[in-house]
């Protein structure tokens, strides 16, 4: 008797984030995206990032039918009093670009010396099942903003944040990004939940 795949919707079309996605979630999952079920994300319309992934998950939860995850992730400057924050994908104004973006921020932060430079990825997870039940997680990764973008890895402020090993998260391979990144450490927080959730055996209660 042949058993279906218990299937998840990813609430996103962003393809860096798919990548990393199927690289942090369990591989026995059946995987679908608003691409494969012909829906478009809401307008974020929240002040955070949990606030948004919510939306995000509860908007697709609700018109599919399934269990859906989302995210909302940004990077926050302190020497911009957190900006870009929710705002980070549309930074430089619609349609979103990420290389405007990183402009903007080098050009915003120019006259600031490394010292004061300090930055972190923020990101928040939710997942949202067909009936209404709501968790969330959240992960960030603390780095400082570089003079200029380095490596060609990642997508978004990636080649601008430079972690303390000296390397920016453009410069890790996908391995070594998926240990230390802000989606990975929510992602993982979330995973128990998630199996809870798509009824997949967890073991961790023996």
């Amino acid at each position: 008797m042949r058993t279906e795949r218990p299937r998840l919707l990813i609430a996103s079309n962003n393809r860096g984030k798919l990548v990393e996605f199927r690289a942090l979630l369990p591989p026995t999952l059946e995987l679908l995206t608003l691409a494969d079920v012909g829906l478009d994300s809401p307008e974020e319309t929240g002040t955070t990032f949990a606030a948004n992934a919510l939306l995000k998950a509860e908007h697709a939860a609700r018109l599919i039918g399934i269990t859906t995850i989302a995210d909302d992730s940004g990077l926050e400057v302190d020497a911009l009093g957190g900006e870009p924050g929710v705002y980070s994908a549309r930074y430089a104004g619609e349609p979103s670009d990420d290389e405007a973006n990183r402009i903007k921020l080098l050009e915003a932060l120019a006259h600031v010396p490394m010292v004061q430079r300090t930055a972190r990825f923020q990101c928040a997870v939710a997942i949202v099942t067909a009936s209404g039940e709501a968790v969330l997680s959240n992960g960030s990764c603390e780095g400082s903003i570089g003079l200029q973008p380095r490596g060609t890895n990642g997508f978004g402020y990636d080649p601008l944040l430079v972690l303390s090993n000296g390397r920016t998260m453009a410069e890790l391979s996908a391995d070594e990004k998926n240990l230390i990144s802000h989606r990975s450490h929510a992602y993982r927080a979330a995973l128990p939940s998630l199996r809870r959730m798509l009824g997949l055996i967890e073991d961790a209660e023996t």
